[in-house]
């Protein structure tokens, strides 16, 4: 077996791979010297230092011996410090680190080979049964192999350098200093103890964005002094450290043949989670299990890769939300201080407010009081007010089309869809999209304003909100589908054509949403008017339905979102074009609708922040759109996502779409609404709590449980304003017993 890269990866595979068959003849080609390192700290999780231990007794013995450990991550922002407890982190000197491999390597009988590049890769795969490329971020085993991992590298906007102090700081810190240039950060951690030998050493890693560096000389000097409260007055130090970007590293595959990949060279994640080595150790762990527990080589590759890439990619995902808050910190460094601080310790998603209210509840409740939380009140069961409006909760239930009215009427399936959802909770209810025109259906079942008919159904569907859920608000969201009309109901075949009945289409351009669908006519000036009229005429209805709040749907590709993408608009005229050309129709039909609607009675628009495809909408064009409609009078923007093309390409992940919604209310200081696989009542928290969305909008979890915000409240042990529970309902207002449980047992023996 031959290793390619002398790091913690390639020397811990090697090591377990020698213990688990003393046989192996393994060879680790390592380029450097054995005690050429380029970084300074490295931290390593209680998991995966449970994995070591159990896998090798005797490095985890000698590693534990090493290790510095704390608990308290410090954040100083304007000259504020905050502490929060409770965040345990093992860490120790690279350099250490490797001497612990390479000894426990040579009493295993690994061959090493310092100083010496490694054969060539495609002649190491001829004359060896496997070669594990752990050659790092640069990897020249996966340029040589592209065509086969087909690699994805993707550089960022901020520079960096990793440094170091002689000085054990006593808690992970992140420090703030805002320059004449922009906003400069360090991430901080001890890494070994002070003793007789010396007053100990951390890892000092500054970073700024890419245009805060080019601005300004920030040499090594000048960072200590940026920096010297928290260094307290000692230098920085360089070990050939050098002003990079990071990289993101993805690949297809991870093996080829008798070649795989490992650590770096197969991933990246962001030195913010501090995941670089404990991802090649982890890696190491699994191809080491994987090689034992299969009998084959190709499928102990497969099982590696499939046991690995989810773990990693969930690791990347939160990188990546880490990695991104560092990019936008500009953003935040106005809020208040502890909003702040609690911002930075949530901002990858993976500690969240309930996890953090277990780990360090003072800290938790002190960033709930800057809030406005009333006393054991969730930050999720604050109101807000809206205009005229008090949202007694910050839960919303998305609009979701149903596809269940007939020529347009709301009927009993909708008032029972949407007044259990009433009854169950949430500050404020969404109608799915309503409909202004036959012609502006999606489908055949989608619900509409356009008739007397119809605002008597909705009339009927808002009088029983209103009486049966006091508290709670009921919003309806106007749109025109435009190209993606006249298609079959969802569970027939999503955005298919009918088969027979169709109704002529109406679009910017005359594009259609698929070849196969339907070519939409390109509307002219004088069925703008109409449309226009349309919408007013609807918004007219819905006043005398009874809405308490109305929504211009101008995303998914509709035909208002169909103006604003340069992918759908193709025109040439007064309405195509440059962006505010692009937006010209969409403020005028919000302008006509805001005219009519009742002025105590806020107006929000939904907009898709991205294409989620290129060419398409960007997020300088995203912030532009919202800060249009702010400016209009949208009382707030409800950001979603894509839907705009077919040819789209999201990246799904938990709550994937809020830091759309994050940049427009952070930048233009609007309030808005988050949507996007926001799953948990700690999600709802822990995004409110941040400063990154002013309500929460859920669309499948209110399908699974209509009652989900009250049984939020129960879960959590609320019983305040911010929800209610049906006097009909109160009694099943806790779990109910599922079964046997054991009593409390009796006193069966004397003494103690």
């Amino acid at each position: 077996m031959a290793v390619i890269g002398g790091g913690p990866g390639g020397l811990y595979a090697a090591a377990l791979l020698k213990r688990l068959d003393p046989a192996r003849e393994i060879t680790v080609w390592e380029r450097n010297a054995p005690d050429d390192t380029f970084g300074f700290g490295v931290v390593l999780s209680d998991e995966t230092l449970g994995g070591i231990e159990h896998a090798d007794p005797a490095v985890y013995a000698a590693l534990e011996r090493e290790f510095v450990r704390w608990d308290a991550i410090e954040i100083t922002h304007r000259g504020r410090r905050h502490v929060s407890r409770g965040h345990g982190f093992a860490a120790l000197g690279r350099r250490r680190l490797l001497a612990i491999l390479h000894a426990r390597c040579r009493d295993l009988g690994v061959d090493l080979r310092f100083r010496t590049e490694a054969p060539y890769p495609a002649w190491l795969a001829e004359t060896h049964d496997l070669v594990i490329a752990a050659d790092g971020v640069h990897s020249p085993t996966r340029e040589t192999f592209a065509s086969a991992f087909r690699p994805r590298l993707t550089s960022h906007r901020c520079r960096y350098i990793w440094l170091a102090t002689d000085l054990a700081l006593d808690a992970f810190r992140f420090d703030i200093a805002e320059t004449d240039e922009g906003v400069v950060q360090l991430h901080g951690y001890p890494y070994t103890r002070p003793s007789a030998q010396g007053p100990g050493a951390s890892t000092v890693i500054v970073e700024m964005r890419e245009e805060v560096w080019r601005a300004g000389e920030f040499t090594l000097e000048r960072c200590a002094e940026l920096f010297k409260d928290t260094l307290r007055g000692h230098p920085l130090r360089s070990n050939n450290s050098a002003w990079t970007t990071f990289r993101t590293v993805v690949n297809e595959r991870w093996s080829s043949g008798n070649v795989v990949l490992l650590g770096d060279a197969a991933h990246t994640a962001h030195f913010s989670i501090g995941s670089g080595t404990k991802l090649a150790v982890e890696d190491a762990l699994a191809l080491a299990a994987c090689l034992a527990e299969q009998p084959d080589l190709e499928r102990a590759l497969a099982a590696y890769e499939a046991e690995r890439r989810p773990v990693v990619a969930s690791t990347q995902r939160a990188a990546r939300a880490s990695l991104e808050w560092f990019e936008d910190l500009a953003l935040y460094v106005g809020q208040p201080p502890r909003r702040f601080a609690f911002n930075l310790l949530t901002r990858s998603r993976r500690v969240t407010h309930d996890n953090l209210r277990l780990r360090d509840a003072g800290f938790t409740a002190s960033v709930e009081r800057e809030f406005g939380c009333p006393p054991g009140t969730p930050p999720m069961f604050t109101p807000l007010r809206l205009r005229g409006l008090t949202l007694r909760n910050r839960v919303v239930v998305s609009p979701m089309d149903m596809y269940s009215a007939t020529d347009g009427v709301p009927g009993d399936f909708h008032l029972v869809h949407l007044g259990a959802r009433a009854l169950g909770g949430a500050g404020l209810v969404m109608t799915e999209m309503v409909c202004v025109s036959p012609e502006g259906r999606i489908t055949p079942g989608c619900a509409g304003l356009y008739d007397a008919r119809q605002a008597a159904a909705w009339r009927r569907i808002t009088d029983f909100v209103h009486a049966q859920a006091p508290g709670a608000a009921i919003g309806v969201q106007l749109g025109h589908a435009g190209r993606k009309g006249s298609t079959k109901v969802m569970w027939e075949g999503i955005d298919e054509p009918l088969p027979d009945g169709n109704w002529p289409l109406v679009a910017p351009s005359p594009l259609p949403y698929r070849p196969e669908s339907q070519l939409p006519r390109e509307l002219t000036r004088a069925q703008l008017a109409d449309i226009r009229h349309q919408f007013t005429a609807a918004a007219t209805r819905a006043a005398r339905a009874g809405f308490d709040l109305l929504e211009l749907h101008c995303a998914h590709g509709y035909l208002l979102s169909s103006f604003l993408s340069p992918l759908t608009n193709h025109r040439t005229d007064a309405y195509g074009g440059t962006l505010t050309r692009r937006l010209r129709f969409p403020l005028e039909v919000f302008d006509a609708v805001r005219d009519v609607w009742p002025p105590q009675r806020p107006m929000t628009v939904r907009i898709s922040a991205t294409d989620w495809a290129p060419g398409g909408t960007t997020e300088a064009q995203a912030l532009e759109i919202a800060r249009a409609f702010t400016v209009h009078g949208a009382d707030a923007i409800d950001v979603s996502t894509g839907q705009v093309v077919p040819d789209e390409a999201p990246d799904f992940g938990r709550s994937y779409q809020t830091p759309y919604a994050d940049r427009i209310r952070n930048r233009l200081a609007v309030p808005v609404i988050a949507v996007g696989a926001i799953s948990s009542w700690d999600d709802v928290n822990s995004l409110l709590l941040a400063g990154r969305t002013d309500l929460c909008a859920l669309a499948r979890p209110h399908l699974y449980d209509p009652h989900w915000t009250l049984h939020a409240a129960a879960e959590q042990g609320y019983e305040g304003p911010g929800v209610s529970w049906p006097a009909q309902y109160r009694a099943g207002s806790r779990p109910p017993r599922t079964g046997r449980t054991d009593g409390p047992k009796p006193r069966l023996r004397l003494g103690s």
